[in-house]
């Protein structure tokens, strides 16, 4: 709203010398609840998206009635007889914005169309009041952006209107109000301390709508991003950000995969009802997750109480099988902690086998990085005749270890669809190992 000079402004209440600091911590910390309070007035009910719109609504609102009260007051000390019309329409567009908060019970739009109706029509009457040089109308200019902010992008039929009336407007306060036939003559000073004014808040609400707009679409970047690459490897979500239409296929020469199942989960999650069952995966998954990033290798998928993890995919590594070794003990150590920590009776069997695998993203709806061949099939054999406590390892995986870890021979045992098979359960590492 116009006014004749900058407002000098401190919200802050004085303060005394000595507990100055101390003083405006408190006040802050009084005034933190209050101003929640205040920005979230009137947005109970509505859905998150909607409500922050309407957050922002309501801090433009008493952004309105601070400033142009500040104006009204010290346009009623400049020249009261002379600014009379105004001083009414800014006192007057304190008393309607302040109503913004209860005007949301109405719809969702509602208090965006109070807003720029009031506006539009205090526009126009200061720049009749005061002439185009005043440059109030330039403001109008702002509504181009400021509409997308205050609807939504999704109400077209709502935006395009008042960019429409508010344009119209613009051209009508220059063709009709020329400084000559101004209601209020007003000195150039002080025409152009309001030009300024105008200029100031038409180029502020412009930039603050496109950094709304880049703000919530570098959010919507990032979210999205932050999501994939929780369910994708970081590689291949580069390779689906490059190349979205090509599908994600690799085969691997050789490569690690662990399977892991609790043993004795379906009497476990019987006994203890749905909550305390996902609480305990949800507990044991997660400090599974943490080792898989710590190891450096790749957690593929959990199925119920089974727990899949690969090492050197999707990025080859030369120390493939022992960075997933060494993860496969500290899962057995996290179970035995975990038991510990619960008193529930956890051990967990797990297959670990070694060779050619192939990879992909599959699926075009709940997709997932997933792997096949050979070597998952064994590992999800090893592991369906493991015992629990032990890592039950093939003869590929035994003869890459063998130097850096401590193996125990388990045996020829015959494996479904493979045949009979030495096999061994990997116990430690070797302390005697350099690699150790």
């Amino acid at each position: 709203m116009p006014s004749s000079k900058a407002p000098e402004n401190d919200p802050m209440p004085p303060l005394g010398k000595g507990f100055e600091k101390l003083t405006r911590a408190r006040w802050l910390a009084g005034a933190g609840p209050l101003l929640a309070r205040l920005v979230e007035a009137g947005t109970q009910g509505y859905p998150p998206e909607t409500k922050r719109r309407l957050m922002i609504l309501n801090m433009i609102a008493y952004l309105i009635v601070v400033s142009t009260l500040i104006y009204a007051l010290q346009q009623t000390f400049l020249d009261y007889d002379r600014y009379w019309p105004i001083i009414y329409i800014n006192f007057a567009i304190v008393v309607i914005v302040a109503a913004v908060p209860l005007v949301h019970r109405f719809g969702p739009v509602a208090a965006a169309l109070l807003i720029l109706v009031t506006e539009c029509a205090a526009l126009f009457a200061f720049t009749y009041f005061l002439g185009r040089d005043s440059g109030l109308h330039i403001q109008y200019i702002a509504f181009a952006a400021a509409t997308f902010v205050v609807y939504g992008l999704g109400r077209m039929w709502l935006i395009i209107p008042s960019i429409a009336v508010a344009l119209v407007l613009h051209l009508l306060c220059w063709f009709w109000f020329p400084q000559s036939q101004a209601a209020i003559p007003t000195p150039q000073d002080v025409l152009d301390s309001l030009y300024t004014q105008a200029a100031i808040t038409t180029f502020g609400l412009i930039a603050a709508a496109v950094f709304y707009a880049f703000r919530l679409a570098e959010n919507a970047k990032a979210e999205t991003d932050a999501l994939l690459r929780n369910i994708l490897p970081d590689t291949v979500v580069e390779r689906l950000k490059a190349k979205p239409a090509e599908p994600v296929a690799d085969t691997f020469v050789e490569a690690s995969i662990l399977f892991a199942d609790i043993s004795g989960f379906v009497p476990l999650a019987r006994r203890l009802g749905a909550g305390e069952t996902v609480a305990l995966l949800n507990t044991l998954v997660s400090r599974f997750d943490d080792l898989a990033e710590r190891h450096g290798v790749e957690k593929i998928k959990t199925i119920g109480d089974a727990y899949m993890v690969a090492s050197g995919i999707p990025e080859p590594t030369p120390d493939f099988a022992a960075r997933l070794a060494s993860m496969a003990l500290d899962m057995q150590e996290t179970v035995r902690e975990l038991r510990a920590e619960t008193g529930h009776e956890l051990n967990m069997r797990m297959g670990f086998a070694t060779g050619p695998v192939m990879a992909g993203v599959i699926g075009r709806q709940k997709f997932s990085y997933d792997i096949w061949g050979d070597a998952v099939n064994l590992a999800a054999r090893l592991e369906s005749t493991s015992v629990p406590g032990r890592v039950h390892i093939c003869p590929t995986s035994c003869e890459k270890l063998r130097d850096v870890f401590e193996v125990e021979p388990r045996g020829p045992i015959e494996i479904k669809g493979v045949g009979q098979r030495e096999t061994w359960f990997l116990t430690a590492v070797r302390v005697s190992s350099p690699s150790a």
